[in-house]
């Protein structure tokens, strides 16, 4: 949904623009197609390997970046305020595609499924420490897997004997709970679940969503772009609410007190879009707007 993420930020040209997720740089070369020479854009990314894919412009600041420090970085910058913001949040396709980082189901590779290279725990660790108690809980916090305990259970068993190393060792120990015709959406969900852990997406989330109404100016713009339930439930309802919570914080007079609101429901990619690439299938994108 690059045109539709772009789009959705109504763009001036002489704003201050944020990409928390650069990736390979897309959606900033777009943002910096419409602004003009006292425009701004900072990006983030925590991955090394999209550090390389740096624009040579200079109106952009790319940094590498955890984009849970936005706010951080933004008074090291001396920005108080900026006009749009926008993450697509997930998994790029290079890194999908790419056997050594260990993110897919579908080739036999190292578990790994660290966003950050750096960063000490991946998702072997996860496997072959975590208590079978903490790996039921990831996978029914993470992935909404039902049948989690005998997920974990099997995994811990299976590690008695042998350490889950690979993917098709997780797959060989996971061989039991697949009903054919389901394999790939189950095993989409469990893998979810680790990487979800490996990089703590959720909690990193929440720390993000946080500080978006004190960083955009009035009628500033932030769109996010989700691909799984979990994360588009803490979106839709900070949206809506400006907490995690059902309800938002009221005043004494029962009136909802809302720094930010949904610009529009949601938008899902085309026909067209999913047909040429159907990894984006289960993207929405949400907007929400300053008050």
């Amino acid at each position: 949904m690059l045109s539709e993420a772009i789009d959705s930020l109504e763009i001036k040209e002489n704003g201050i623009y944020v990409d928390l997720t650069f990736g390979g740089g897309g959606h900033s070369k777009e943002i910096l197609k419409r602004i003009n020479d006292d425009g701004r854009l900072i990006a983030f990314d925590q991955d090394k390997s999209a550090i390389k894919n740096k624009i040579d412009d200079n109106r952009v600041m790319l940094l590498k970046q955890n984009f849970i420090y936005l706010e951080q970085n933004l008074k090291y910058l001396k920005i108080s305020k900026v006009d749009g913001i926008l993450a697509d949040l997930g998994v790029s396709s290079f890194q999908f595609d790419s056997i050594d980082r260990g993110f897919s189901y579908e080739n036999d590779s190292i578990l790994d499924m660290r966003m950050n290279q750096e960063s000490s725990i991946d998702a072997m660790e996860i496997l072959n420490n975590y208590s079978e108690a903490d790996l039921a809980n990831l996978f029914f916090n993470y992935s909404d897997l039902t049948n989690s305990r005998k997920i974990a259970k099997s995994i811990v068993e299976k590690r008695k004997t042998k350490k889950i190393k690979s993917s098709n060792n997780l797959n060989e120990t996971l061989s039991e709970f697949i009903n054919p015709g389901y394999e790939n959406k189950f095993l989409a969900r469990v893998y979810q679940a680790i990487r979800i852990e490996v990089n703590q997406e959720i909690k990193n989330l929440k720390k993000l969503l946080n500080q978006l109404p004190n960083l955009l100016n009035q009628n500033g713009l932030v769109s996010i772009i989700t691909y799984h339930s979990v994360e588009d439930r803490l979106v839709k309802r900070f949206f809506k609410n400006n907490c995690f919570e059902n309800e938002p914080v009221k005043d004494d007079f029962g009136n909802k007190i809302l720094s930010i609101k949904p610009k529009y429901n949601f938008i899902k990619p085309s026909e067209l879009e999913i047909k040429n690439n159907p990894r984006a299938r289960s993207a929405k994108l949400r907007t929400a707007v300053k008050l």
